[in-house]
């Protein structure tokens, strides 16, 4: 299981790289990229709509940017045999196309061609600030709603996640909607991230999620179901046929097929316990 520490570890690794530039030695020792399962243009083929003038994200997850942030998580498609390293990359796609999908029933090439299509919440309901949590307190003003990828909310997850990454996520939150890069990285520090009693949505797509005696009560099964689950489970999770979780699988069916993997079992979180 990556820890926090190592996750921190590669990303002060990614920024030395950065940093150096692309010459001699630390350019030798720059982390595996992803663009050997993903080119440039199966991104494109995957996100058909994201530039599209109706989609406010319009130019904003910039492919090259994608593989950039990929680069500061070294483990993220670069765990496994082939198939699970391409199954990883297409779940994660496949959720962040939901968070940000701009897609309807019967929209142009079907509704799992928009993803991408949104980098901020519209109309929020908060400003996503839990008041209680006092090792990552709101900046008075801030709002901590969904932004990027991932649509990362609530400060206990913009503090750590610009800890993390290099930014100042209490007092600067706006950064993950107005930076395409920083954007991509707090949404992989998401994947990436243990968040107990959750595991992180990377240990599960690889196989290195072992259920506690808790989870197997709540069957909380390995699976693209149980990534859902840490991802929006207390809304979406132990409710049949929930149209949220069905687009979910939507998106990672046609990824998977794209990417030329099956989507292996427990699609959905139908029948488990939110954590």
């Amino acid at each position: 299981m990556e820890s926090s520490s190592l996750i921190s570890f590669s990303l002060l690794f990614c920024f030395s790289i950065l940093f150096f530039g692309s010459n001699g030695v630390e350019a030798r020792r720059a982390p595996p990229s992803i663009s050997y399962l993903i080119s440039e243009n199966l991104f494109n083929s995957i996100f058909l709509h994201k530039d599209d003038n109706a989609c406010p994200a319009r130019n904003f997850y910039n492919y090259t940017f994608f593989i950039q942030a990929a680069k500061c998580f070294p483990s993220f498609g670069n765990t496994g045999d082939i198939a699970t390293r391409k199954r990883e990359i297409a779940a994660f796609l496949a959720q962040i196309s939901h968070e940000t999908t701009g897609g309807w029933a019967t929209a142009p090439d079907g509704p799992y061609a928009w993803g991408l299509c949104f980098k901020e919440e519209i109309n929020p309901q908060s400003n996503y600030c839990d008041s209680t949590n006092t090792q990552w307190p709101c900046y008075p003003g801030k709002s901590y709603h969904g932004r990027g990828p991932i649509q990362l909310s609530w400060n206990y997850n913009y503090g750590p996640a610009g800890k993390a990454v290099g930014f100042d996520g209490l007092r600067n939150p706006e950064i993950v909607a107005n930076n395409s890069l920083i954007a991509f990285k707090a949404g992989l520090w998401f994947w990436m991230t243990e968040q107990s009693p959750k595991p992180s949505c990377h240990d599960v797509m690889v196989g290195k999620y072992v259920p506690t005696e808790a989870d197997l009560a709540a069957n909380r099964t390995a699976g693209y179901g149980l990534v859902t689950n840490i991802i929006n489970g207390g809304l979406e999770c132990g409710i049949p046929n929930d149209a949220r979780v069905n687009d979910r699988i939507g998106f990672f069916e046609r990824y998977a097929q794209l990417f030329k993997v099956d989507t292996g079992p427990n699609l959905d979180c139908a029948n488990q316990k939110p954590f």
